[in-house]
């Protein structure tokens, strides 16, 4: 049969209400629709590739592919729930809003606060002209006050500055000076070569002190050690120690007191058995035993709360009191602060202990009246200035405290 070709009318197309009437745009749905389907599921299977389509198999057995039940738990385990599907978009059609608005994470907050603060810093510290407007060498930090950093210790500014995107190098121990004492001492005046007459009787005057005290302390050593025992013969040596051997042993002993001391410790060691068979039979506490350790218990907890609830009333009325123990308190911390101080002074200009060895000065250098020459030609030095030199660096704990041999 032919197709009957259906004779078009005529209509008016003015309003939007004929114009949807007579107008057919069901091929156009369609065309959108099919459209939408291939965005949504790909492209169709006539229009794909047989790579697309099929895979070639290369495994040899299947017998091969078996894994364990431990393996297979542990891969499903790892493997995404199905609940995360229903996040996910179920469409390929690309957002046709490109640049969309979104909330930022708290690291990358923080990474704009950073970049932000180092803005600031640059454009601060960059001048306008190229003049510089202010001394770069006596440059402070603005981000923290001084004020703040009072209290800070080192730690703390550089923990900080770390955060704020500046970054705070901390001093090797190595740069620190080991001992506060100086490398070259300046020597006594009378240990010059043509010194005077009060500098000269000075360095005597110290040297002697130094003297005695070593005398001193020679003697004391020898009265504790040598002079505190006496001088006696081998014989009442050994007499001596009989004596002390023999000092607690019984000079009559017979066996009747051997049998009752014997009898003594049998009847202890029966009784012990009585008593501790009576102690295993322990009897179970009845419920009323229960309930009144119960009481008990909580009739002492009830006191001990009452007791404190108390104290805290007392204490509001003893202000002036505790004002007074805390001063007191801060007065004697402060006070030992300050002893702790001057500890640490002291100790700083004594050399530490850096081996067994324990450090000994070098001798001072004197010469006395009559072996003042009185110039320099026939000035005769007396210490060795390389032995001066390493005892200097033993007493500034550079080098360990040893032995010298020549």
């Amino acid at each position: 049969m032919l197709d009957v070709k259906t004779k078009k009318h005529k209509v008016s197309k003015k309003t939007k209400r004929s114009w949807r009437k007579y107008i057919d745009i069901k091929d156009v749905d369609t065309f959108l629709d099919n459209n939408r389907l291939e965005e949504r599921l790909g492209t169709p299977f006539s229009e794909r590739i047989d790579t697309q389509l099929f895979t070639i198999d290369k495994t040899a057995d299947v017998t091969e592919n078996v894994i364990s039940k431990r393996a297979a738990r542990l891969a499903l385990k790892n493997k995404e729930p199905r609940c995360f599907a229903s996040l996910k978009s179920h469409t390929c059609v690309p957002d046709p809003i490109s640049k969309r608005n979104r909330v930022r994470t708290k690291e990358e907050q923080k990474e704009a606060l950073k970049n932000r603060i180092l803005a600031k810093i640059a454009s601060t510290n960059h001048p306008k002209s190229k003049e510089l407007k202010k001394d770069i060498w006596n440059s402070t930090n603005v981000l923290i006050p001084e004020t703040v950093t009072e209290w800070m210790s080192s730690n703390s500014i550089r923990h900080t500055l770390k955060h704020l995107g500046i970054k705070k190098r901390k001093l090797p121990l190595l740069c620190k000076k080991p001992s506060v004492l100086p490398a070259v001492e300046i020597p006594h005046p009378g240990t010059s070569y043509n010194p005077s007459y009060n500098d000269h009787q000075e360095l005597l005057h110290n040297i002697v002190q130094k003297e005695l005290e070593l005398m001193k302390q020679d003697e004391h050593l020898n009265r504790v050690t040598t002079q505190m025992f006496e001088k006696i013969s081998l014989q009442k040596r050994d007499e001596n120690m009989m004596k002390e051997m023999l000092e607690g042993l019984p000079k009559n002993q017979t066996t009747s007191s051997f049998k009752s001391i014997e009898e003594d410790h049998e009847e202890e060691n029966s009784s012990i058995t009585i008593v501790n068979n009576k102690s295993k039979k322990k009897l179970k506490k009845t419920l009323v035993q229960k309930r009144k350790q119960r009481e008990q218990k909580q009739a002492i907890n009830e006191h001990a709360l009452m007791k404190l609830e108390k104290k805290k009333i007392s204490d509001i009325y003893k202000l002036k009191t505790l004002q007074k123990q805390i001063a007191a308190k801060e007065r004697k911390q402060e006070s030992l602060r300050q002893k702790r101080m001057k500890k640490r002074e002291r100790e700083s200009l004594v050399p530490k202990t850096l081996s067994k060895i324990k450090f000994e000065p070098i001798d001072s250098d004197f010469q006395l009246a009559e072996e003042l020459t009185g110039n320099l030609r026939n000035f005769k030095p007396s210490n060795n200035l390389l032995k001066e030199r390493y005892k200097s660096l033993q007493q500034r704990n550079i080098v360990a405290p040893a032995v010298i041999k020549l």
